[in-house]
């Protein structure tokens, strides 16, 4: 007995053509009511309604929420805090690379050394010398770490101890390995300069450590010194210890100007550390 098709089942296949949908019946991506519209096929509304979705630039859908990208304290602030440290970085590996090489920065360097040697007032520009070694320096830093010490401050006095001790670890193999002679002696292992080092580390960790802390009642109610003016006092501290030291004839330029860029790479962990302090501390 010939049995009569029924109304669901399709032909075998004949050719390469598309699979057809049976009218009424629901695909995997067709409404309940067998419409043929692709959505859920359960007739429920979707997560995120198309009408809800934010578009990109060119006006398609997007995501919600958006799709993660960089974080936002790279793109804020501190976004230029890490530009300026790679700019640092390219700066002190250009003057490296040519002090070890004798290039033609390094004449150069020598030529403008030579004019600036011996000027200015011997006993300031000693005195501004003075500045960077370590019976100056570090008790100026030893009086912030004591204070943190006090405040209950242990791993940012840690840190900051660590940060110091970092200045000869990396500034003696430096110093050997390129073995520059000094300006007006036979001496060598002048690269780069320490006493300059020294001041950009120890007056820049005692400003990190000091804005970490809560400060007291009574500095609070005073109306200076202002939170400005500790940055700008190491800045200047360490500028002058690096004028002193080439006019008096102790450094070439370019000694004091790697350790410009050394002391704030130096800092950078110090800073990162402070800035989660400061953060609990007002939180």
């Amino acid at each position: 007995m010939r049995e009569t098709p029924r109304p669901g089942e399709t032909a075998p296949d004949s050719g390469p053509g598309l699979p057809q949908r049976s009218p009424g019946r629901a695909f995997a991506h067709t409404g309940a009511d067998g419409s043929g519209t692709p959505h859920r096929s359960d007739g429920r509304p979707p997560h995120t309604p198309r009408g809800a979705r934010r578009t990109d630039l060119a006006g398609h859908p997007g995501t919600t929420p958006p799709v993660p990208g960089w974080p936002a304290s790279l793109v804020s602030g501190s976004g230029y805090v890490f530009g300026a440290l790679g700019l640092l970085v390219a700066l002190f590996a250009l003057i490296t690379w040519q002090v070890a090489v004798e290039g033609p920065l390094l004449r150069l360097d020598e030529r403008v050394g030579a004019k600036l040697f011996e000027r200015g007032p011997a006993g300031l520009t000693q005195v501004f010398s003075d500045l960077g070694g370590m019976a100056v320096a570090l008790p100026v830093l030893t009086c912030a770490l004591a204070y943190a010490l006090w405040r209950r401050a242990l791993r940012l006095a840690v840190y900051a101890a660590l940060t110091m001790a970092a200045v000869p670890a990396l500034v003696i193999p430096l110093k050997v390995a390129t073995a520059r002679q000094g300006p007006l002696t036979e001496a060598v292992n002048y690269y780069p300069s320490g006493h300059t080092a020294t001041a950009a580390v120890a007056y820049g960790a005692t400003v990190l450590v000091l804005l970490a802390l809560p400060r007291p009642a009574w500095l609070r109610e005073a109306s200076w010194p202002r939170a400005w003016m500790m940055p700008v006092a190491a800045i200047l501290l360490t500028t002058a210890t690096g004028i002193g030291l080439v006019l008096h004839g102790y450094h070439w330029p370019l000694d004091v100007l790697a350790s410009w860029c050394l002391g704030p790479l130096v800092l950078a962990p110090l800073w990162w550390v402070s800035c989660r302090s400061r953060r609990r501390s007002s939180g």
